[in-house]
């Protein structure tokens, strides 16, 4: 399958890995992939448990959860790529891909989160990012089709249920 990055996928960007050289978003065309901006130093951060355990259970179904990290809300991702892999894998384990610390508000808002805000989520919210840990889900066919608060869970049953179902279709 190929992007047509003229239909708005998120996955026509280019965005960098966080251990450098390019993330190649495109490899993820024809998987479900969970796009999430993350921070190691966030009442949230727990939440990465959680993002292991999904990217876990569903990978060997096409699945992927995808790290954003992000320094934009009070600073609460301040390391260097090397610190925050670090971080992560020591202290939750993480095996998901990474990419490039980004801004996904303001002025310096990368293409990758241009394209995600335009989605709304279940209580009809578009627009900027409100905090680290909110959750783009993308289809198999490269487009958004689900966003979730900061505050879901990523165990919560609504995003297993929308994760299980375009695994599934």
């Amino acid at each position: 399958m190929t992007v047509d990055s003229s239909n708005g996928s998120p996955l026509g960007v280019e965005i960098g890995a966080l251990a450098g050289g390019g993330a190649e978003l495109k490899q993820y065309v024809g998987q479900v992939v969970l796009v999430v901006n993350v921070a190691s130093r966030c009442g949230l951060t727990p939440q990465y448990s959680g993002l292991e355990k999904l990217h876990e259970r569903y990978a060997g179904q096409g699945f992927t959860v995808l790290g954003v990290p992000c320094n934009q809300f009070l600073g609460q991702e301040p390391g260097s790529a090397e610190e925050i892999a670090e971080f992560c894998s020591a202290t939750y384990g993480v095996t998901f891909p990474m990419t490039e610390k980004v801004e996904v508000n303001g002025e310096g808002r990368h293409a990758l989160y241009q394209r995600l805000v335009e989605f709304a989520d279940g209580e009809g919210h578009s627009g900027d990012i409100r905090w680290n840990f909110e959750k783009f889900l993308i289809g198999r066919d490269g487009r958004v089709v689900g966003r979730f608060s900061p505050q879901t869970e990523p165990e919560a049953a609504e995003l297993i249920a929308a994760v299980e179902a375009r695994i599934a279709g």
